[in-house]
């Protein structure tokens, strides 16, 4: 008989919570009593769901029961909606509760709820995904019936706001079962042209029956894919839809996604009449600078009198000139100077001196200086040079005997 691999309580309860965090175990809808009902002073709410034969323990946390529009008490009958999951220090299973709904709710409500926790886990309704409304756009597109009191609102509004706004109204049906593929189709025109940077997707009051087409799952996709600004205006303004939370802008009233949608035009007026106002006067504070500058400049004397300025230029001009001339002068006079004095040193120490005092210099035929009698041989030819030209000689034995 094998023997069964022993496992560690943590490692049994990871492999149940594993087991707990499957697909089927998300987004479920569980419908019990409250018991054990506790409010957290952290903000977190703690009970069991219970019906008669077994029991849950749930928890809401404050960032999901802030959304609450009732306050929960034991004995209550409510339809929670989450996911199951498992707390480790203790080992017990419980609901992490999403959404709580009060008994009575009915099953298209139950349907909206579950649609709209889909959607915002995929992060349809993000709202880093949500497009800011042109400041004044060019054309306006308004998806709604036709002959409804919507499309009535919604150009009463603009036409009041920004007489010269462009509208292009597009049909569709808002009811029914047609409703769904006609408001796709819409958004899918609207979206095919480059004229429009706003869509209206308006609808009047009604019940939720009457309202379910802006609930449906296809619409909020398109809404979400439209390249253009979406303002959801549907409904009465307690009224939600899916359609709300996908559009770029949600608006209570079609009257409202309008406001919201079309500067009014006495604003636009007025915020221009501002700043030309702010412009007319930084011209003229600007301008009276510029005067009082130039009233400074004129007033000076340089101004006033030009010509003595040049004057005293052209006479500073002339004292560097003497200034510079007698400092030549004197360089000259010392270099002039002191290249006479060395002249005079050369002078003293030329050989052409020596040679105009009575003196002669022997030279060998190289070039050599003779100063001893040893450095010639009897016959040699030697050159003598004297001050003004120079003798060839040959040198005999007991004197030199001269040649022409």
């Amino acid at each position: 008989m094998n023997q069964p691999q022993v496992i560690t309580v943590s490692e049994l309860t990871k492999m149940i919570k594993a087991s707990l965090e499957q697909p089927q175990f998300h987004n479920i809808a569980v419908e019990g009593e409250i018991s054990n009902f506790k409010h957290h002073t952290s903000g977190h709410m703690y009970f069991t769901l219970k019906d008669e034969t077994s029991r849950i323990k749930a928890v809401m946390f404050r960032s999901r029961n802030a959304r609450l529009t009732f306050v929960p008490q034991d004995g209550d009958t409510v339809i929670v909606i989450g996911s199951l999951g498992v707390y480790e220090p203790n080992g017990e299973y419980q609901i992490y509760v999403d959404q709580m709904l009060p008994q009575g709710v009915g099953a298209l409500h139950m349907q909206f709820e579950a649609l709209k926790q889909k959607l915002a886990q995929e992060g349809l309704f993000a709202a880093e995904r949500k497009r800011k409304l042109p400041f004044l756009p060019r054309k306006i597109g308004i998806i709604t019936s036709p002959t409804g009191a919507a499309v009535r609102d919604c150009i009463s509004v603009i036409r009041r706001r920004y007489p010269a706004m462009d509208i292009l109204v597009i049909p569709a049906i808002v009811q029914g079962e047609a409703g769904p593929p006609s408001i796709i189709a819409a958004l899918e025109l609207a979206a095919g042209r480059s004229d429009l940077d706003v869509i209206i997707l308006a609808r009047g009051g009604g019940s939720i029956e009457e309202l379910w087409s802006f609930n449906d799952e296809n619409v909020a996709r398109a809404i979400a894919a439209c390249p253009i600004p979406v303002v959801s205006g549907v409904g009465h303004e307690t009224d939600f839809t899916i359609a709300d939370f996908a559009a770029d802008l949600r608006a209570p009233t079609p009257s409202a996604a309008a406001e919201l949608a079309v500067p009014d035009y006495r604003d636009l007026a007025q915020m221009v009449d501002q700043y030309m106002k702010q412009l007319i006067m930084t011209v003229e504070k600007t301008l009276h600078e510029k005067r009082q500058a130039v009233a400074y400049l004129t007033e000076r004397r340089v101004f006033l009198r030009p010509e003595e300025r040049i004057q005293r230029e052209q006479q500073r001009i002339d004292e560097l000139i003497s200034t510079i001339s007698r400092i030549m002068a004197h360089r000259f006079s010392i270099t002039k100077q002191a290249l006479e004095n060395l002249a005079g040193k050369l002078d003293s120490l030329s050989p052409l001196a020596v040679l105009a005092r009575g003196y002669a210099v022997c030279q060998k035929m190289d070039q050599s200086v003779v100063t001893d009698t040893r450095q010639v041989s009897c016959g040699e030819w030697v050159t003598v040079r004297l001050k003004s030209g120079s003798l060839l000689c040959q040198v005999e034995e007991g004197g030199t005997k001269t040649l022409e």
